[in-house]
């Protein structure tokens, strides 16, 4: 896969990515019924399959043909998207400082102490690479 800029997803488009993510290859029922679990009356059928067409259209998600039911695929890891999410944020709304995004992020939500923990050692990492 080719680490060119991929599109913003949408929030629907998100959606759907983080079922492929969490479950693999997917048919449009599969996605579609993952997503209706928890909320029957979500989002139909017909608009998952939609969604899932334009996905593929905008290069988000690879779609195989060779069988019946198409099986849909996520072009990123869920982490490459996150990054490329989160390197967009930076840029647009904290003028390039990832500093200023993570003391904004903590300080609007509560932060559970084994996140902190693992924050911390992430900032020991990067203090002990700069030596």
């Amino acid at each position: 896969m080719s680490e060119t800029k991929l599109p913003r997803p949408t929030d629907g488009e998100l959606a759907i990515l983080r079922v492929l993510w969490a479950r693999g290859d997917s048919t449009v029922r599969e996605v579609h019924e993952a997503l209706t679990r928890d909320e029957p009356e979500g989002t139909g059928y017909t608009t998952v399959l939609k969604l899932m067409q334009i996905m593929t259209e905008k290069g988000l998600v690879e779609r195989d043909e060779s069988q019946r039911a198409h099986v849909y695929r996520p072009r990123a890891t869920e982490q490459r998207t996150q990054r490329q999410l989160v390197t967009d944020l930076v840029d647009r709304a904290f003028g390039g400082s990832p500093a200023r995004l993570a003391m904004q992020a903590l300080s609007s939500k509560k932060t559970r102490p084994e996140e902190l923990a693992e924050l911390r050692r992430l900032l020991d990492t990067l203090e002990g690479g700069e030596e």
